[in-house]
Formats: structure tokens, sequence, C-alpha cells
């Protein structure tokens, strides 16, 4: 089973903004390749940090304004929130480690 969140205009609010745990972000579409690469990672994550970290996925297709509201150009895009507010940002593949950097320091 799943442990990411999907996310869409009529849930951001609830699950990142007012989010009392520091919250990563994929954007990504099905049709990525490198989106495809990270995607098994941002599962591992979902899993290894439940109840510490919320991990959700925002799909550019479905949800090009929640996309453009972010300013995303290229996928993947990481971002992690904490207080509502955006505190690291990344585009591009990585590896488990590289992701985990992003917001470790935040738990």
């Amino acid at each position: 089973m799943s442990k990411h969140i999907d996310l869409t205009n009529a849930n951001f609010e609830a699950e990142v903004i007012k989010s009392e745990l520091p919250v990563l972000l994929d954007f990504w579409a099905p049709w990525c390749g490198p989106c495809k690469m990270v995607g098994p990672v941002i599962e591992k994550l979902a899993e290894e940090y439940s109840g510490r970290l919320k991990v959700c996925k925002v799909n550019v297709d479905d949800e090009e304004e929640l996309a453009g509201r972010h300013s995303v150009v290229s996928i993947p895009t990481l971002m992690v929130y904490k207080g509502g507010q955006i505190v690291n940002q990344t585009a591009g593949a990585l590896p488990k480690p590289g992701i985990e950097a992003l917001f470790k320091d935040l738990l």
C-alpha cells in the first residue's frame, strides 16, 4: 500500500500548508523517465519516515495550476515544506541520500 498522498488543488492547503510535519513534494508525470527512477525511492522514503515526514506527489499533467503556482518547469522537482513555507527544493533525479539531505535536518 502506498504511503504517499496524491495532492490536488483541493487538498493542498490541508495536507501541506497546515501540516505539522515537514512535507516532501514530488512533482512528476507518468511519461517522465527520471520520475520513474525517483518514484520507488520516494515510496521507500514515505515508508521509512512515516510519522515524521509527509510525502506527497503532484502529477503535473493533472494539476497544471498547482505546478504553475510552484514554478515547476522541469520534472522531477522535489520541494520540502515546513511550517507552510518552502524550505528546500531541487530539480532532477537524485539518489536516495540526496533526497534525504533535503529534509533530514528538519526532522
